[in-house]
Formats: C-alpha cells, structure tokens, sequence
C-alpha cells in the first residue's frame, strides 16, 4: 500500500475512535514508523509502505485508537524545546506547563538553587537548568517509577551534576536547606472530576498525579504550609493550577504569609500559575 492510502485508512480508524486529533496523530504516528517528514506526505505520497512497516504502523494505530495518548506509544514528548523520554508511569508533559518554567526563569538568576516537587518526568526542572547557568535543583516524587523516568531525563539531558533527585512525599526529610525557589506542578484535579476526563488523561496517565483530593486543593494547602522553612527569604513559590483555582490557591498563598501572589494565564488565556515571595 502507498504512503497517503495508508494514513487515509488510519485517519478514519482514529476519527470513529473518537481521537480529538485523528489526521495529526495518523500522520505523526506514520512519520515515527517509517522514518519520514511531512513532507512526505505533500511531495511522496505515493512512497511504498513495506509490509512490516504496514503492520507496525496498524498497531500503533489500534493502540491510539484505544485512547492510550500519542507521547506513551512513541516514548517521548516536546518542552520547552527538548526532548524527554516518558511512560505511562508520569504525566505527559503539556505545553500550558511551559507557563510554570517560564514563570520560574523571570526570577531565577546564575548561581541560584531550586525544589521542584511532584517532578514527573522531570521537564520542568531540567528546562529551568537548560535555560540558565550555574543553577541547581533538587527534584522529589513519591513514585519509584516517576523517579526512574526523571533520572533517566536528568543524564540523558546531561544535568546529573546540577540535580539531585529524591525520593520523598513532597519535601525531603532533610530540612536544613534552604532554596531560592520552589517551583510545583502537583496533583491538583478534584477526585470526582477524574472520571470524566478524556480518555488519554483520566485513563491513560497516573492516577497518583491527578488526584488532587476532593476540592483539588489538597497539595497546595501542604505546599503553603510547609514552603517556608525550605525558602530564602525573598524566596519564591510558583505552583501550576487548575483553569478555575486561581483565587482559590492565590488566597492559601497570602493567608500562608506570601506576598506580590499574582496569578498568571497561560498562552490560552486560562489561569495556570499561581506565584508569591517570601518577605
């Protein structure tokens, strides 16, 4: 079969499946199976497909159309202009989360040390210290596998010397360090909501980095909470929210004693960051 017969078969598998971007996917899924562009698709559509690169391509495809999201079947996801390996033991990493790195950037200066909690895959973290110098982090979760995935970002990426990663249910046990930031993308979606999310979100990643208990506020209350202790002063915590947490989070943040709490929205015009100094 000819390259553009094969994505047009494919395009209608994932369209009656329901997948939001059925033509993309089709065609991203073909480029990974096949080693080819999009231009490809424009100029050689009447490439031949071999008959293994057919069969692996139709499986990829009955994965997708089971709603099993595009990043876990190919292994990887963009951010913030890199590259990182994941699976489906953490989030896949979303362009409305660059706001939270870009956020961090505006105030993180050379030389400066951060925490980034519920660190996932990593990519916040390791954004940051590809965009800065001198800087370094320390990166916790809870989940062995999540931290498996991040360490494998971390060398890969080559920042094995600038971040160490631990594990812990949020802040480590050792309390004496002090951070110039804390940065955070925790659970934060309220435990009803989960079931009626997309299938790609409410099936397919972590339950453990959803769940953010029955008003979704649940972190954020231990994260204000304990932030202080961890923070120079003049320190600062950033946390991505839900689209409608904004007030909510951004008064946790002034009655826990921050101060300049602004609310930022993201490129879609939602709110998506919440950020405070510590006076």
């Amino acid at each position: 079969m000819i390259y553009s017969d094969i994505y047009k078969n494919a395009s209608i598998r994932l369209k009656e499946a329901g997948v939001p971007e059925y033509q993309l996917d089709a065609r991203l899924l073909l480029e990974y199976v096949c080693g080819t562009d999009y231009n490809t698709l424009l100029v050689h559509g009447d490439r031949d497909v071999s008959p293994e690169e057919e069969k692996k391509y139709n499986e990829l495809i009955e994965k997708r159309a089971s709603r099993v999201p595009l990043a876990y079947i190919v292994g990887y996801q963009e951010f913030m202009g890199l590259t990182f390996d994941v699976n489906e033991n953490v989030l896949v990493p979303n362009q409305d989360t660059e706001t939270l790195a870009e956020e961090a950037l505006r105030e993180l200066s050379d030389g400066m040390r951060f925490m980034d909690l519920c660190t996932g895959s990593g990519c916040v973290a390791l954004s940051i210290l590809n965009y800065t110098n001198d800087t370094s982090c320390v990166m916790t979760d809870i989940s062995d596998k999540a931290i498996e995935v991040a360490t494998g970002n971390r060398d890969r990426l080559g920042f094995s010397d600038r971040a160490e990663i631990v594990k812990t249910d949020l802040f480590p046990q050792d309390d004496d360090k002090k951070f110039d930031m804390i940065v955070s993308n925790p659970p934060y979606i309220r435990t009803d909501v989960i079931a009626t999310l997309p299938p790609e979100v409410g099936k397919g990643e972590p339950y453990i980095a959803l769940d953010g208990g029955q008003d979704g506020l649940i972190f954020y209350r231990r994260i204000i909470e304990n932030a202080p202790k961890w923070l120079y002063t003049s320190g600062w915590l950033m946390m991505e929210i839900g689209y409608d947490q904004g007030d909510a989070v951004a008064d946790l943040m002034k009655d826990g004693g921050f101060h300049e709490v602004e609310v930022i929205k993201d490129l879609g015009g939602n709110d998506r960051v919440v950020r405070g100094c510590l006076y």
